[in-house]
């Protein structure tokens, strides 16, 4: 019998049974797709404080995700790292008072160590932005790879003894007395297995109301809105290493940051929904006001045609009545249904994934209630898989003397996706040839492998999107042969086997 059953994997999912299997107890954690298949790798892909929040007085979660910030970056410094983003002055939108006022906040509600404070800046003829705007702001938050993170925790979580089960749905929960009986169904083979735990984690995010109404048949202690992000990539409109956030006249912000090295990723929208998550896509709407708001800061300007790629995830936030999507907050809700000694449920309501580990902790402390002898907090100080080093100049040079014969752009790729996990990447490579077939875009089959073999990746989207964003420059034959190249290896019958160049 497992201790725990973590229903989704998320990054508040896998964040959950990394710190409960880190503190000792048996955990399965499944997900009816992929990990990070749905809103945790659709995010901006920002650890950040949320500098607009502090207009909805929203300090207790800003002052928390500040200070996290500094955590996340030293565990984790392959997959996230500091960024400055300039937040041009339009007067007639926001006084420079009312700016002012909130950076200082931003700076001193949490003691900055690597970030750096904010500052006034002036632009120039260079500027990117259009000459009427003169000046503007300076601040920092973090960059991360948000479906990696996920990943990396599911990684850490097994680590530590959790059984993670992508691909696995759960279509029954039944309370038995002091116990939970959990029917998953394989997706793959339609097996459907049993599983037997002491408390179960609704962690399925913008589906935790369906869990409760379609699997467990209980009535769902708080309700959630689901609200529709959306973003465009497009080839990169300026050369600056800098993000930016700009404002709009209906108080949103949209942020336009440097992406994959060629691009600009622009985002976000609100638009609240009443559908299915899974199906949700960008709207016409969408684009035309992503467009918009670029070309009225920038002196490059963009069409619909320059749209290389379209995301659109769905947050499920708390509803706490907010009459419009950008108001409700992004805070987090930890509810514990317990009624007469019978097991428990514990289900999870909003977050955001700056702040998944301080609610996957404060999960884990609620969790310790039923287990008082699981061990203390740890994620802290932990660094995440491939998190182990903290310069990355000193790990390139390692990894130039160990792989001379490895390009300038593949390092930095492994380094940022894998960090020291890029040793084991390139185990038993001792020249580009042993690195096997190459699938365009320095994708190369040794990588394949490790992800199939480590990182539970089994078709092209897990690889091309999840596990990397290479499928922005891969193109679509390219793309067949590699989804043959996946089959033949999951199917292989040993683990010497070579792909062919004919495949």
């Amino acid at each position: 019998m497992y201790d725990l059953i973590v229903i989704g994997g998320g990054i508040n999912g896998c964040g959950i049974a990394n710190d409960a299997a880190g503190r000792g107890l048996k955990v399965l954690l499944c997900e009816k797709n992929d990990l990070a298949s749905s809103t945790s790798s659709k995010s901006s892909k920002l650890i950040h404080g949320g500098l607009r929040y502090l207009e909805h007085y929203e300090f207790r979660l800003v002052k928390e995700a500040l200070a996290e910030r500094e955590t996340l970056l030293n565990n984790a410094p392959h997959i996230m790292w500091p960024l400055r983003f300039i937040l041009p002055h339009r007067p007639h939108l926001r006084p420079r008072w009312m700016i002012m006022a909130g950076l200082f906040l931003y700076d001193h509600l949490s003691r900055l160590k690597t970030l750096r404070k904010s500052n006034s800046v002036s632009f120039g003829k260079d500027s990117p932005l259009i000459d009427d705007i003169k000046n503007g702001f300076e601040y920092s938050d973090g960059w991360v790879d948000d479906a990696r993170l996920v990943i990396l925790n599911a990684m850490s979580a097994r680590h530590h003894g959790a059984n993670i089960l992508p691909q696995s749905d759960c279509v029954e929960a039944v309370r038995e007395k002091d116990h939970w009986i959990v029917k998953i169904k394989n997706n793959v083979t339609q097996q459907v297995t049993t599983e037997r735990c002491k408390m179960l984690v609704n962690a399925a995010g913008p589906w935790v109301g369906d869990l409760f109404k379609n699997v467990i048949a209980a009535k769902a202690t708080k309700n959630i809105r689901l609200i529709k992000g959306s973003h465009i990539v497009v080839p990169k409109i300026h050369n600056n290493e800098q993000a930016y956030i700009l404002q709009n006249e209906d108080q949103r912000i949209v942020f336009v940051i440097p992406y994959e090295n060629d691009f600009s990723l622009i985002g976000t929208t609100d638009v609240e929904v009443d559908q299915d998550p899974s199906t949700v896509k960008i709207s016409k709407d969408e684009i035309d006001y992503l467009v918009k708001i670029t070309n009225k800061h920038f002196k490059r300007k963009i069409t619909a045609d320059d749209i290389v790629y379209t995301y659109s995830g769905v947050r499920p936030l708390l509803d706490d009545e907010s009459s419009s999507a950008q108001a409700i907050t992004r805070d987090y809700t930890l509810e514990i249904d317990q009624e007469d000694d019978a097991a428990p449920l514990l289900s999870i309501f909003g977050g955001k994934i700056t702040t998944y580990r301080k609610l996957a902790e404060a999960a884990t402390n609620r969790i310790s209630e039923f287990f008082p002898t699981m061990s203390g907090t740890w994620t802290k100080t932990a660094p995440l898989p491939g998190g182990n080093f903290s310069n990355r100049k000193a790990l390139k040079e390692k990894l130039i003397k160990q792989f001379p014969w490895l390009t300038d752009s593949l390092l930095d790729r492994y380094i940022r996706s894998y960090g020291t996990l890029t040793f084991k990447v390139l185990m038993g490579c001792f020249s580009k040839e042993d690195m096997g077939k190459h699938f365009g875009a320095e994708l190369y089959q040794c990588e394949v492998e490790y992800l199939i073999d480590n990182e539970w990746a089994t078709c092209t989207d897990d690889i091309l999107w999840r596990r990397s964003k290479l499928g922005l420059k891969i193109n679509e034959k390219q793309k067949e042969v590699l989804t043959k190249a996946i089959d033949t290896l999951i199917n292989a019958p040993d683990d010497n086997y070579q792909i062919k160049e004919n495949i």
